[in-house]
Order: structure tokens, then sequence, then C-alpha cells
């Protein structure tokens, strides 16, 4: 039972750690990299379709992105759906790729982007501690179910504890990273 419970709390706590890396790949920092397109979605024949399934994205300089569209007539439609999106980005085209042409960060923006972070880092932590919180509470029915004994109970909140801790601070760590990627001039 006890281990039934700590493997399915470690599952869902690497998801959340999954889904925290995913959103701060989205976060651009100043230079270009092509996850921040992932969540681009465009409209390909009547299919929602990931822009990274439509073509090829490269980061020929530090700052630019170039997407390659197999179907060129997805331009429009791909220049339309990056300027409705948070990037606050501007594409051109040539009518072969486009350019993703990415703007030195100021100061103040580099520090709204630390802010960002810091709160989707917060998130991350919540969602972790209520894991927690769901396991324990698992442990405590078992018990009053007469399942597992009060020494089982109390390992295993220890455990659960844990497993908490270390996947706090993996997030902790993965914030301090991008951080400093952020600030990095």
């Amino acid at each position: 039972m006890i281990k039934k419970v700590h493997q399915e709390s470690k599952n869902k706590m690497e998801k959340v750690v999954q889904v925290f890396k995913s959103d701060l790949a989205g976060i651009r920092a100043g230079r270009a990299n092509p996850q921040i397109l992932d969540r681009i979605v465009v409209d390909y024949y009547g299919v929602p379709t990931p822009l990274n399934q439509l073509g090829n994205i490269s980061a020929p300089e530090p700052r630019m992105l170039v997407i390659s569209l197999w179907d060129t007539k997805l331009i429009p439609a791909v220049e339309k759906e990056i300027m409705k999106s948070d990037l606050g980005i501007n594409p051109s085209n040539d009518g072969k790729v486009i350019r993703l042409i990415f703007p030195e960060l100021t100061e103040e923006r580099r520090k709204e982007l630390v802010k960002v972070v810091n709160k989707m880092s917060e998130q991350a932590k919540v969602a972790i501690r209520n894991i927690r919180r769901e396991a324990n509470d698992q442990l405590k029915k078992a018990k009053k179910n007469s399942e597992i004994t009060e020494d089982d109970l109390k390992t295993g909140e220890t455990e659960i504890q844990k497993l908490t801790d270390d996947y706090i601070k993996k997030i902790e760590e993965l914030t301090k990273i991008k951080e400093s990627e952020i600030l990095e001039v």
C-alpha cells in the first residue's frame, strides 16, 4: 500500500517537473530557442497542427529563428498565429522562409521575466505540495481502515515528505538556471 502511494506520488511529481520544464522553455531569454514556438498551433486544412510539425525550425544566429515550411502556402497563416501569440515578435518572410528576429531584452523586461519564472515556480511547488497532501490523505485513510499500522503511516509520511523535498529542490534548481539565463546580458 505504502509503495503504491509512494510510486503514484513520484510519477505525478515527475509530471509536474516536466510540465514546468516545458513552460520554462517557452520563456524567451534574449536568445532564440526553437522550443519557444512549441505552443503555436496553426490551422492546417481544418486541423489544428503544432508549428514544429509543419516545417523545420532552426536558429542560424543567437537572436534569429528561421522557419522553413514544407507547404509555403501556409506562410500567411503561420505569420498570423505568431503575431497572435504572446511572443511580441513580428515575423518577416521572403516567400520561402519566415524569419523571427529577437530584440535584445531590456533590463526592465528581464526583471519582469524573472518574476514570471518565479510565479511559475511557485505554482509548480504548490502542485507538488498538493500531491503530498493527497498521498498523506490516502495513507491516513488506509490507517483508518486498518490496512496499515501507525508505524507504517509515519514511515509513509516521512517517505512522501522526502520525495516532496527532492522535487521542490529540482524546481528551485531549474528556476535558478532560468533566472541566470534571463539575467545574462
